[in-house]
């Protein structure tokens, strides 16, 4: 019979698997690692966000793969992540802040950005050993679009790829 002990272990257990899954998310969209953002979801797992898009997991990143191709450069942030489990169930739920930033190819010397706010509702199952996405609703909070002069970035520093050339292929393999 599972003690008080060793349930709070596999309640912490079960939260890291979660935030991990959020994270790598993040990294496969801002990398364009399909598989790896596709991971985040089971394979009948459902997403809703607004009348935008409302299907299956892997359709929502069709539609957005599509997107996010048009642009430079995004960056997929998420943070504030709460989690509640229930271990009898094996199922968990979740809320998680995520910013977007989105970054157009400059055209005549103008770069156009997009700022996207929102929050990931998520419900989960643990399923074969792994924690996945049941049904996600995306919560937006507030979109900034703005204008900026495209300048070199840093000389002295690496750029970001979107892509597996990407320095942090050296260090997490």
């Amino acid at each position: 019979m599972p003690t008080a002990e060793t349930n709070a272990i596999a309640e912490l257990v079960a939260k890291q698997a979660i935030t991990e899954a959020l994270h790598s998310y993040c990294r496969g969209l801002d990398r364009m690692e399909r598989t790896l953002a596709e991971s985040v979801w089971h394979q009948d797992g459902t997403a809703d966000y607004g009348p935008g898009y409302r299907g299956s997991g892997s359709g929502f990143l069709d539609f957005v793969w599509e997107y996010h191709a048009g642009f430079a450069n995004h960056s997929h942030m998420v943070s504030n992540i709460l989690i509640r489990v229930d271990l009898e169930a094996g199922t968990a739920s979740s809320e998680t802040y995520v910013a977007v930033w989105l970054r157009t190819a400059p055209s005549d010397g103008i770069a156009r950005d997009q700022f996207h706010r929102g929050r990931y509702a998520d419900r989960w199952s643990l399923r074969d050993g792994v924690w996945a996405i049941d049904h996600r609703t995306y919560v937006g909070d507030m979109i900034l679009e703005a204008q900026n002069p495209a300048g070199p970035g840093p000389d002295m520093m690496p750029q970001g790829h979107r892509d597996t050339t990407d320095l942090s292929y050296t260090v997490l393999t």
